[in-house]
């Protein structure tokens, strides 16, 4: 079997998972972790793996297939993800949905400059969420798409608080507001703000002598995080967080109300649903799928940045097209 050799850039929670992800896919191997720490310091869980400096991940072009990157999208992959294409084909989880516009074309010149595949903003959201919503638009032009997320912790978020000056850690929770939920389901086509959708609850945990009225302000104000919803922010111990708030759960709704019929009488709803144990875990699972698809388009002779609405789905499996015509189709 001809595996594809999977690099890790960042061993976080989103790195950890991508190397689960590797050991359940058989099809793929992992070569490499590279990372911002001593690599001396850093023990993996897979035996007889290298793990080396990011600053030396020039010097091993050669020993990867496909690079996946698991820093955060705050300040990680805007300088990463230009960067490291312009090397190796990539993966990424770029997830402030209003900078992917101007992420795009500058991953783009990167990889057609170096002749590699980079997909961008690979997750459930964005990502499985977004072809969804693609889907459903395109079979349902007249009607309208509603995204709930939550309740679950959001690793982007959670890392943007913890980015802030005076911050320790924390945890960030995106709750739905379920009157909203129920409205949409009943086929109303409500109009909704960003507001009405979902609130958001974070519990942060202060460096000693931190300004909590500055590091609350600065949480609430945040663009494109937390500015356009209703933030409580809770301080709490580093204690109460490790007791109450280790897990990592998400999930959420991507929902298509349309209608169809001489004059849009007959109503149709159609939903796709999230529920996860682990939100890395899942996310690391769709990269490692992605990771399969660009090293197929980069075998083709494909280059430059693509999202999930680039790859045919038939790329993202291990089967060929006889097995998924035959068990599938």
């Amino acid at each position: 079997m001809d595996k594809t050799r999977i690099g890790i850039v960042g061993y976080g929670n989103l790195g950890r998972g991508t190397e689960l992800a590797i050991r359940q896919t058989p099809d793929t191997v992992l070569s490499c972790v590279f990372t911002r720490r001593d690599p001396s310091s850093l023990k993996i869980l897979t035996d007889n793996v290298p793990v080396y400096s990011i600053n030396d991940i020039e010097n091993h072009k050669n020993d990867v297939d496909v690079l996946i990157l698991c820093g955060g999208s705050a300040t990680d992959l805007p300088v990463q993800g230009p960067k490291l294409a312009e090397m190796f084909c990539t993966i990424d989880s770029f997830d402030t949905h209003a900078k992917i516009p101007e992420y795009f074309p500058a991953v783009d010149a990167a990889a057609k400059k170096g002749g590699n595949v980079s997909i961008i903003s690979v997750g459930w959201d964005p990502g499985m969420f977004s072809v969804a919503r693609l889907y459903g638009s395109c079979i349902l032009p007249d009607g309208k798409d509603y995204t709930f997320w939550g309740k679950g912790v959001s690793q982007g978020h959670s890392d943007a608080i913890r980015r802030i000056e005076g911050v320790a850690d924390a945890k960030q929770y995106t709750i739905p507001v379920e009157a909203a939920i129920e409205a949409v389901r009943s086929g109303s086509n409500p109009e909704l703000t960003t507001r009405q959708k979902h609130t958001r609850e974070c519990f942060v945990v202060a460096k000693e002598g931190a300004d909590k009225a500055k590091i609350e302000s600065e949480i609430k104000n945040m663009p494109n995080y937390f500015a356009d919803y209703d933030t409580t922010v809770h301080f709490i111990s580093q204690e109460e967080l490790n007791r109450d708030h280790s897990g990592i759960p998400h999930g959420g709704f991507v929902i298509r109300s349309g209608q169809t019929g001489v004059n849009g009488e007959t109503k149709h709803i159609v939903e796709y649903s999230l529920k996860l144990g682990s939100n890395p875990e899942f996310t690391s699972s769709i990269l490692v799928a992605y990771a399969r698809a660009a090293y197929k388009l980069h075998k083709e002779g494909a280059s430059g940045a693509k999202t999930v609405f680039d790859i045919p789905p038939a790329y993202l499996s291990p089967k060929s097209g006889e097995e998924l015509r035959a068990t599938m189709l």
